[in-house]
């Protein structure tokens, strides 16, 4: 009798500690949320709780210059008997922000051809700091008779741009491979004269 009593405490006392151990488990989840919103250390849990039922936000892009407005251009030329154009004439963008736009194409011969793309920049300093994340010109494509197409240029201004650059041309050449190499595009050529007549006048 006294082997089962010794017994029936060690089970009592084993419930009690598992009993325990639950219940520390089920409150770990609001002592841990409430010690990361103390601590500022779990973002997530911040943010839940200044905006009732929203979901995890990625932080926003600090490298983004919102001080800073550029007009980007875009032109076109075609050496060819073919349809080349950009989607949207211009845009606005702030340095550091990510941006995409659509340039169109269409073969409208009656034969197959293989072309590319040549890509120009103006002022010519923007040239270093204009960073495409991808562009049709990386490639060269063959396209069928009448085939059309709608390729992408995702691009990024690097912050450090001048602050005297407030507009920025890109202009394509697109040309048929095996043909001749085409001349510079005319943002090429004006970036070309405009910094002539500057050493000139220094």
């Amino acid at each position: 009798m006294q082997i089962k009593s010794e017994n029936f405490k060690m089970v009592g006392k084993l419930g009690v500690v598992v009993l325990g151990m639950f219940c520390f488990g089920y409150a770990l989840v609001p002592i841990y949320k409430a010690i990361c919103e103390m601590t500022g250390i779990n973002v997530l849990a911040l943010g839940d709780r200044q905006i009732p039922g929203a979901t995890a936000r990625l932080p926003a892009n600090t490298q983004v210059d919102l001080s800073r407005t550029i007009t980007v251009e875009f032109d076109a030329n075609s050496r060819g008997p073919w349809h080349f154009k950009p989607a949207e004439n211009s845009l606005q963008v702030h340095p550091g922000e990510l941006t995409t736009v659509m340039y169109e194409f269409q073969n409208v011969q009656n034969r197959t051809m293989s072309a590319q793309a040549i890509p120009s920049y103006a002022p010519a300093q923007a040239a270093a700091h204009f960073n495409k994340l991808e562009c049709f010109c990386f490639n060269q494509y063959t396209l069928a008779p009448g085939e059309k197409k709608q390729w992408p240029v995702a691009f990024v201004i690097d912050p450090k741009l001048s602050r005297d650059v407030n507009t920025i041309t890109l202009s394509y050449t697109f040309f048929e491979v095996g043909g001749k190499t085409p001349a510079a595009p005319v943002a090429s050529r004006a970036a070309a004269v405009a910094g002539q007549d500057k050493r000139a006048g220094a």
